[in-house]
């Protein structure tokens, strides 16, 4: 389990990039090892996955999010929207890259030859 250091360095390190924490999944067993105040007002989902959602403006009107999967192997996986695509059509794909996620956590590390 990533500790609560590591989490504050990795919201400091999005924040400097100009990212916006926009929501946070955690697991029964992650939600006690983290500060009230961590995540400031950003609401806390439920979630078998332990990840943070970021966004910011990207070029062109479009709008990146990001999904980084809270571990100590930096891993994410980003979303790119359009500035008309619909609110449902955001969701569906944030759905999505969370379900890809959650089973790129959950494969066993490949043993080295």
């Amino acid at each position: 389990m990533i500790s609560e250091r590591q989490v504050r360095d990795i919201l400091a390190q999005y924040e400097k990039h100009g990212w916006s924490l926009r929501r946070v999944l955690l697991s029964a067993a992650a939600k006690g090892n983290f500060s009230g105040s961590l995540f400031g007002q950003i609401e806390i989902y439920s979630s078998e996955l332990d990840a943070l959602w970021f966004s910011r403006d990207s070029f062109e009107g479009r709008e990146a999010w990001e999904l980084r999967h809270l571990s100590n192997a930096p891993f994410a996986l980003v979303a790119v929207f359009e500035a008309e695509d619909d609110e449902t059509v955001r969701e569906e794909i944030r759905q999505e890259l969370q379900t890809r996620l959650a089973k790129q956590a959950s494969k066993p590390e490949r043993s080295k030859p």
